[in-house]
């Protein structure tokens, strides 16, 4: 079948969206199906700073057209940026018509994809993935306009845990039947231990402790650096014991100063961007992962470093629990509980019988359960199932703009 892929985001912007955009393409293509995206992306500063940005490069066997988010980048005019984005996917349909667009992210892409089904007469389906169900919608009442008719009228409504979808029924009213839960997953074959190391092993000249992602206090990278001064400064760290930052966030700056006030220098790193294709290696030069976040929709990272082979301290937050559980596959603390999280860690640490089965435990699922083949052919079968279906039209977002903290810092939509 022909798909539109409309993604929020895509490298080099480094973002869970640009990896599951970047395996889902992947896999569509090696099914034998044929791909456009059209990808947003930031070219100002300010936007390159925090997710970084730049066009997308080109896929093997995708089409791909880079949108620079321009009206984004002048005052939050999000508006303006959809008009431009249904405006290529008609064109691209006049072209040559697509059997269905598919959308990431509810907005502004996918209410991108709901108009461009409407001019076309084509199926949607959007994929609900983090900050659209967490916190757009709840901002304004224009955003709250246009979630509610992503949600309420998309073909289908993916989304990647089941306390994701409870937590955007909470925010929205949408009835949970609306949603398709199909997790996320994770490249078994690039994510994987190091070689002549078992899982759970601390490296001899010290542990190495990993947060990788976006540096972002609404993923607990500054409660992260609470535990860890507490750590420090009680002495209940092993000797060499190290902190790793990698990625870059809207707290990058913040992280960094915080080292440098607190004394952590010498024993925390900051290591800043991290493309995508240097990850890997960056688990497999780590200890532990460290996970601190507040909510997620479905963590990529978590994926990732499970199948690094690495024992996991987490919370128990939306988008978490429904693949970590305290005990089994890791150990999982309140979100924002710096006590708690120093005392987890240095349970991991110390208890070495613990540390292995997590990690055994962990790899073993991620193998089992969240390999991207399996994942790509779920979301396939969604496609199926809405081909040669009316797209429903019965929508509309009219009304005023209103103040909003997305127009005023759209980059952190």
């Amino acid at each position: 079948m022909r798909v539109c892929f409309i993604s929020r985001r895509y490298f080099p912007a480094i973002s869970g969206m640009s990896v599951y955009a970047r395996n889902l393409l992947q896999e569509l293509v090696a099914l034998g199906h044929d791909v456009t995206m059209i990808s947003q992306y930031r070219g100002d500063a300010e936007g390159t700073k925090v997710y970084g940005g730049g066009p997308p490069p080109p896929v093997p066997g995708v089409k791909v057209i880079g949108l620079e988010a321009l009206g984004e980048q002048s005052g939050g005019d999000f508006e303006r940026d959809i008009e431009t984005m249904v405006n290529v996917a008609t064109e691209e349909h006049e072209r040559e018509p697509f059997d269905l667009f598919h959308a990431q992210y509810g907005y502004p892409t996918g209410l991108a994809a709901l108009e461009a089904s409407r001019r076309t007469g084509r199926p949607n389906v959007v994929s609900i993935q983090g900050g659209d169900g967490h916190w757009v919608g709840t901002c304004c009442a224009a955003h709250k306009r246009a979630m509610l008719a992503v949600l309420g009228h998309s073909g289908a409504t993916l989304i990647g845990s089941r306390s994701f979808a409870r937590e955007v029924e909470s925010n929205h009213g949408t009835p949970l039947e609306r949603f398709t839960v199909i997790p996320g997953a994770v490249d078994v074959e690039r994510f994987h231990p190091r070689k002549g190391r078992e899982p759970g092993d601390l490296s001899p000249e010290g542990p190495r402790l990993l947060y990788h992602g976006r540096v972002d206090a609404r993923k607990g990278a500054l409660v992260l650096l609470d535990a860890f001064w507490k750590l420090t400064e009680e002495g209940r760290l092993p000797a060499g014991t190290r902190l790793v930052y990698s990625g870059i966030g809207p707290d990058l700056e913040e992280v960094r100063t915080t080292v440098k006030r607190l004394g952590l220098a010498g024993s925390v790193e900051v290591l800043g961007y991290t493309p995508y294709e240097s990850a890997p290696e960056v688990y497999r030069g780590s200890d532990v992962f460290l996970s601190p976040t507040f909510a997620e929709g479905f963590s990529n990272t978590v994926l990732e470093a499970m199948a690094a082979g690495l024992p996991i301290v987490s919370t128990r937050s939306v988008g978490v629990v429904d693949c970590l559980r305290d005990g089994e596959n890791a150990l999982l603390v309140e979100p924002g509980d710096a006590l708690a999280l120093a005392d987890a860690i240095e349970r991991v640490l110390s208890d070495e019988a613990l540390r292995r089965r997590l990690a055994a435990d962990a790899l073993d699922e991620v193998r089992r359960v969240y390999s991207w083949p399996a994942v790509a052919e779920r979301i396939v079968a969604v496609y199926r199932g809405l081909l040669g279906t009316e797209p429903d039209t019965g929508w509309s977002i009219e009304g005023p703009r209103d103040e909003c903290r997305f127009r005023e810092k759209p980059h952190l939509l």
